[in-house]
């Protein structure tokens, strides 16, 4: 399988000098769905915004496929690597929730079909079309998360970076996000998350990675990042509740969605 994205050794340094990143090495394979968790300040965000050229290594390197990004410009890891920040606020800027979206198709060199059609194509997907034609900044937080997550989509790119998706969604929001994650899995693309949501984490990434002061402390299935007390304990996170309640009940193993749960409670009342 080949590698969508690679970190090797990379440290950097804040202008102030706080180091955010500690030698951080992590290869993600092509079509992967990772989870990256740990407290704010764990170095999450100054991780993944290296990917389209925000932040650039202070030591070490950073790849996108096979090409490192170094000497490459923002625009061009943004057509490789598509991120949706915490803060939509800082990626919306049109009048229009329309041309926001088609903002990055047309900076592809697609024709203004094209781009119109890829935008009402991803605003569907997260339940825009209606706003179309709506201010961005008229919209509510989570509609406008669901804006520059639309503007992402409409790029197509093959690495999808998700910073905090679900924060200010309700039920339905995280239910469609979800819908999102799987629909780009099934299209062999690869997902990166930061996410505080460990339910969301559990039910729908195969990798999950634990951060803290700049460092890796777990990388592994969830099933088994979950289960290191120490290293989640100096993360400062806890596993996801159906994981909890398991363990609080002496099930021998940890459930990470309600079908896993329902499953798990059959066996131990047969056992």
């Amino acid at each position: 399988m080949s590698t969508a994205v690679r970190f090797e050794s990379v440290r950097y340094r804040y202008p102030g000098g706080i180091e955010a990143l500690r030698g951080v090495s992590l290869a993600v394979d092509t079509g992967e769905r990772v989870a990256i968790v740990g407290e704010n300040g764990a170095g999450k965000t100054t991780l993944v915004r290296h990917l389209n050229g925000i932040f650039r290594p202070t030591e070490g390197s950073v790849y996108v496929g096979e090409t490192s990004t170094h000497g490459q410009t923002i625009a061009q890891l943004a057509a490789q690597v598509g991120y949706v920040f915490q803060n939509p606020d800082e990626q919306l800027f049109a009048r229009t929730v329309q041309a926001d979206v088609e903002f990055g198709p047309r900076n592809l060199g697609l024709t203004p079909d094209e781009a119109a059609a890829r935008a009402a194509s991803a605003l569907a997907t997260v339940q825009l079309t209606a706003e179309a034609g709506a201010h961005p900044h008229h919209l509510s937080l989570s509609e406008r998360k669901r804006v520059a997550l639309a503007g992402v989509l409409a790029m197509r790119t093959p690495v999808v970076v998700l910073d905090e998706p679900t924060t200010g969604q309700d039920a339905r929001g995280v239910e469609m996000i979800a819908g999102v994650v799987e629909s780009l899995t099934a299209e062999g693309r690869t997902i990166i998350a930061i996410t505080h949501d460990m339910d969301f984490c559990a039910e729908h990434f195969d990798r999950v990675i634990v951060m803290a002061g700049g460092e890796i402390l777990a990388d592994g299935h969830p099933r088994e990042v979950f289960a290191q007390a120490d290293a989640l304990a100096r993360a400062a996170i806890e596993p996801p509740q159906l994981f909890r309640l398991a363990a609080r009940l002496g099930w021998r193993s940890g459930p990470l969605t309600p079908a896993e749960f329902v499953d798990a409670f059959s066996a131990e009342a047969t056992a």
